[in-house]
């Protein structure tokens, strides 16, 4: 099979109620690169779906308590474009036809011609990853004609990932975590997760748990009975009753106290809890999004954080990428908060000069596009004319130094040579994560490096082969 890049990061659910079928299958894909998820029916599969969202999935026409159909109809109202390969009896075009009609992106036929199903696969992903990009294409559209989509902006192969993962995540109920660096947006994502799910019309909730102490964060969250402690003159119901049939989203989960986290993991797990000072147990349904910046792993083996809760937390993760790997989006951002704020201000300013963009695209933005949104506030308030200029952004936006990788006039193919060198420096040189994390081949990484001049010292020594490297 031709590309690895996409077995590597496919999850695939394979449904089959004949033990042997399951297995063999499921041995021929792990060895081909894929992660495997196996059900013996189709209400089996429903379950595990909900759980861990498949990127496709391969099922049995003919199974007991709920078949192929059924099963198709079931996932693609969570997931519409989810690709559903059906397997059926040789010769039984009628159902063949039903199922393709039904949405089945494609069927193969018994005995499984394994060659047959990988080509399948393979394009079946492609088709979505197309499919995907397109989606984002036209969002990208609307955001420019100022309609928006769910408040996420950018094009960039790390932001596809995201939207892939979210728009995977938001039909189940899995709770979902999402990590990254302070600025990056995790709280827009989880909202977006809300708005595409079929809780979209319930309330979404939050809750940011580093700005309240111990005390209050519990009631904050599970509520208090009148009398409870002192000041709590009446019943409050908390944040779990109030997203009832909706969203609860935390923030900075990583901040919670040892006994809270015992108390947040029995609501996970029994969806059940007690007000504070109270004894009537309330049961909720409450989809739960968390996010935080620390590292929740390193946290649990310093015994900060709970083992048992941070699995039930991270069911799905989803990575919110810096500002710095998301390439030519700081472009797309920077000129998305300058319509809002030129139309906030009643200020004509139509765009940026070529030194302001390539003092955009220079900057590495520690503080992620919330850095880059109060930057743009500010220059537009400066700006005198019609465009953003250099001197407008705040002094500490500072361009690359001298010697360094500059974009004058931020073509496409400067914008990837920035992407490439900035994510190579941030991984230490590996072109493995760093493909890995701008979505493209090791080869591609090779090659371009050989276009600048920086085989073999990139990788060893990424920061000193930025400095060395010439204007492009």
């Amino acid at each position: 099979m031709a590309d690895t890049k996409l077995k590597t990061k496919a999850r695939i659910l394979v449904v089959d109620d004949e033990p042997n079928a399951r297995s063999g299958l499921e041995k021929l894909l792990r060895q081909d690169g894929y992660e495997v998820d196996v059900a013996d029916d189709g209400a089996a599969a429903l379950v595990i779906a909900g759980d861990r969202p498949p990127d496709l999935v391969v099922t049995d026409l003919k199974m007991p308590r709920m078949d192929g159909l059924e099963l198709l109809k079931r996932l693609r109202a969570q997931d519409i474009d989810l690709p559903v390969i059906m397997v059926t009896a040789f010769g039984d075009v009628t159902s063949a036809v039903t199922a393709m009609r039904a949405g089945a992106e494609d069927y193969i036929t018994k005995p499984v011609d394994f060659d047959a199903l990988a080509l399948s696969i393979e394009r079946s992903l492609a088709r979505r990853d197309l499919k995907v990009e397109a989606e984002n294409l036209r969002r990208q559209l609307r955001e420019r004609d100022g309609e928006g989509v769910e408040g996420l902006i950018g094009a960039s192969p790390a932001m596809q990932k995201v939207y892939r993962l979210a728009r995977q995540v938001a039909g189940a109920r899995a709770t979902v975590l999402v990590t990254g660096e302070s600025g990056t947006g995790k709280g827009e994502l989880a909202r977006a997760i809300h708005k595409k799910s079929p809780r979209a019309e319930a309330p979404f909730i939050t809750l940011h748990c580093a700005a309240l102490a111990e005390s209050l964060l519990e009631s904050e969250l599970f509520g208090h009975e009148k009398g409870a402690f002192t000041g709590a003159d009446r019943r409050r119901a908390g944040r779990f009753e109030q997203a009832h049939g909706g969203t609860l989203f935390l923030d900075e989960v990583g901040e919670i106290p040892a006994a809270t986290q015992v108390k947040l993991l029995r609501v996970l797990q029994e969806r059940a809890f007690e007000r504070v000072g109270g004894n009537e147990t309330i049961e909720v349904d409450v989809r739960l999004i968390a996010a935080t910046n620390r590292d929740l792993a390193e946290d649990v083996r310093q015994g900060r954080f709970r083992e048992d809760l941070y699995y039930r937390l991270n069911v799905v993760h989803i990575e919110m990428p810096p500002l710095r790997l998301r390439g030519s989006d700081v472009l797309v951002l920077a000129d998305h908060f300058l319509r809002r704020f030129a139309q906030e201000n009643k200020k004509r300013v139509e765009g940026f000069d070529d030194d302001a963009r390539a003092k955009i695209v220079a900057h590495r933005w520690p503080g992620n596009v919330r850095e880059l949104e109060n930057a743009i506030e500010r220059a537009v308030v400066l700006c005198e004319g019609s465009l953003i200029v250099g001197d407008d952004l705040p002094v500490d936006v500072a361009p690359a130094p001298k010697n360094s990788l500059r974009v004058p006039g931020a073509t496409m193919a400067e914008l990837e040579r920035y992407a490439i060198l900035t994510t190579l420096e941030a991984t230490n040189g590996s072109t493995t994560k760093a493909a890995e994390m701008l979505d493209i081949s090791v080869r591609t990484i090779q090659y371009r490096l050989h276009e600048y001049g920086l085989a073999g010292k990139t990788a060893a020594r990424p920061r000193t082969a930025m400095s060395d490297s010439k204007d492009g």
